[in-house]
């Protein structure tokens, strides 16, 4: 599925509109700053894959630092059968220097 700009993202955010939101940055980078999303860390996703089950087939939105560890979690989403992965393009970098 194609990825998503930053500013597509805002849009989507303030519409409240319905996906999956998944930060796959570090428990500890997330504490310091945050978009609400669910966080799970890269390195930790093989064995929490239970917990996206119920959205194999939904929308999620993945997102990073930068957009690098983002496009690896959409690789191995996409690589389990998740449908409807996207990428944020430039992570939560580009987003706050929008």
């Amino acid at each position: 599925m194609e990825d998503i700009t930053v500013q597509d993202l805002k849009k989507r955010l303030d519409n409240k509109d319905k996906f999956l939101f998944l930060d796959v940055r570090e428990e500890w980078e997330y504490e310091e700053d945050n978009l609400g999303a669910k966080n799970i860390p890269l390195g930790e996703l093989p064995n929490r894959l239970d917990e996206l089950e119920d959205y194999k087939n939904s929308e999620i939105i993945i997102h990073c630092r930068s957009g690098a560890r983002s496009g690896n979690a959409k690789n191995f989403l996409t690589s389990k059968g998740f449908t409807q992965v996207r990428n944020t393009l430039g992570g939560l970098m580009a987003y706050r220097n929008m």
